[in-house]
């Protein structure tokens, strides 16, 4: 009698792992990632993180980079060598991170066109520039926290009325400009003015132009501008220069920047798109059809000052300010 109880369990137990097993197989899909930008990207690396913190290395992740920040004009080549790479690999999903990746791989090769669901991350511009969404797409918009950035920022110095913006000319430049004349009339100082340079000497005299206007300069992504000889530089060469010129309060969207050069921001997170994205994937794999998954956009910011930067500019702050906030130092 005891030995028969031995059998059945050992039966029952070899039953439910090979149930596991399957469900473990099932669970384990094919997934491509379209990155806009290059791959030691700061953005892009938060969004690998957070894409990774669901898939928990259980699916079979392929990145592809467009390399758009510092090699836009080969955009187009490079997504159709991401396309042929879609052919090849079969993933059961896809990923798309940013405009780039919209305008150039999404939109033309994959948007009502496969069966195939497509999530995209880290999209500045309003959905309906690309026809979003679509009967496979859905996926993550990226709204900077301007106002409480803004705000942020004048707790450090209650002077502060009126502010500039400078960011590189580029599509996701085009969608951030969109949220701030449509956010306009909420902010808690005066716009005025939007920049978007394209080189390094354009960056510094616009800078200089908005150190007259401004009582703080929000410094957005500036990578791929360039410097005299053609050459594209990075954000982190960029903006300790910017704030220089300045010589006031700056603040950013991400939490690199302000490691960088800005005194504060409540910043926007690579993770929370990425993590969003996969989940929305995620769901739409297992077989929930994309047009019951809707669009949505990130809500969570995170409080950020630069310690280096406020001794630098002689700023005492009240002790409740630095409580929730996470303290970073120049790099």
């Amino acid at each position: 009698m005891l030995k028969a109880k031995l059998s059945f369990s050992i039966i029952l137990i070899i039953i439910l792992m090979i149930l596991i097993t399957t469900e473990c197989k099932a669970e384990s899909y094919k997934v491509l990632v379209v990155m806009s930008y290059e791959k030691d990207f700061p953005w892009v690396l938060e969004i690998k993180e957070g894409i990774e913190s669901v898939f928990n290395d259980s699916g079979d992740i392929r990145y592809f980079y467009l390399n758009t920040k510092k090699d836009f004009a080969n955009g187009e080549k490079k997504a159709e060598e991401a396309y042929q790479f879609y052919l090849d690999f079969k993933p059961d999903g896809v990923i798309a991170a940013d405009d780039n990746a919209q305008s150039l791989f999404v939109v033309p090769y994959l948007m009502d066109k496969v069966e195939t669901p497509v999530m995209f991350c880290g999209v500045n511009a309003e959905p309906e520039k690309y026809k979003y969404p679509a009967k496979n797409v859905s996926g993550i918009l990226e709204r900077l926290h301007i106002s409480e950035s803004i705000s942020f920022a004048q707790q450090f110095d209650p002077t502060i009325e009126s502010f500039g913006f400078i960011m590189r000319n580029s599509p996701s430049a085009e969608g951030v400009l969109r949220q701030v004349k449509k956010e306009l009339n909420s902010y808690p100082a005066k716009f005025i003015s939007f920049k978007q340079p394209k080189t390094m000497l354009e960056a510094i005299a616009m800078v200089k132009e908005l150190k007259k206007k401004c009582d703080v300069l929000f410094m957005a992504s500036l990578e791929g501008i360039t410097d005299k000889s053609g050459n594209p530089l990075g954000d982190k060469e960029i903006m300790p220069i910017l704030a220089d010129t300045f010589g006031k309060p700056t603040i950013a969207s991400n939490s690199y920047n302000v490691e960088f050069a800005a005194l504060c921001a409540v910043v926007k997170t690579g993770q929370e798109q990425g993590s969003t994205a996969a989940q929305m994937l995620l769901k739409a794999m297992q077989g929930t059809p994309v047009s019951q998954i809707p669009i949505t956009q990130n809500h969570n910011g995170k409080r950020i000052i630069n310690v280096t930067v406020m001794k630098e500019l002689g700023i005492i702050p009240k002790p409740i300010i630095l409580l929730g906030s996470e303290l970073v130092r120049k790099k």
